[in-house]
């Protein structure tokens, strides 16, 4: 990979307002699924603010890290430790292979060359959409609130607004990493 291909950000400065505002929106999409924010962050880098695919997938690694360290107190205090630790098998084997995963796939991108590494994040990116779209679950629970406005706020919204933005999201972002390829 040459020199040329890392150099970031190769666009000039937005205002930082309209970069906080990425990145709340970001936030709150992560949220709301349990990640990071990573899948929605990381077109923002390589589309909006000009990022080699390199470089943003580092940078973009970094800041997932200092998000779900950020939103882990949070989430625990909606999860008891008993439930976790009922678990711990899952997630002991699980960090350990994620770990591992993490590794051999920094390794691989950082010796890939750089329309390559654009493919595989933008079919990456279809994946994700997928996913979303095929493995999203109705069942919210319940509020207290009104019951129509607890149908469209946990039902409707979610599964005919949310889930197919989202998804149009990822693959609209899909086509622009892969057209930079």
């Amino acid at each position: 990979m040459s020199v040329e291909d890392n150099q970031v950000p190769v666009r000039s400065s937005p205002s930082a307002p309209a970069v906080f505002a990425a990145g709340a929106a970001v936030g709150l999409l992560g949220g709301m699924i349990g990640l990071g924010g990573a899948e929605f962050r990381l077109p923002l880098l390589i589309g909006l603010f000009g990022f080699a695919a390199l470089s943003a997938v580092i940078l973009n690694k970094a800041m997932s890290l200092v998000v779900v360290l950020t939103a882990l107190p949070a989430r625990l205090t909606t999860v008891s430790a008993a439930e976790l630790g009922s678990h711990w098998a899952v997630a002991v084997n699980l960090l350990a292979g994620s770990l591992l995963g993490a590794w051999a796939g920094a390794a691989w991108a950082v010796r890939m060359r750089t329309a390559t590494l654009y493919k595989v994040l933008a079919a990456l990116m279809v994946l994700m959409a997928a996913a979303l779209v095929l493995t999203h679950t109705a069942d919210l629970g319940a509020l207290a609130l009104a019951p129509a406005l607890q149908l469209v706020l946990l039902d409707v919204v979610p599964d005919l607004v949310l889930i197919p933005a989202l998804a149009v999201v990822l693959l609209v972002s899909a086509v622009k990493l892969a057209r930079h390829a």
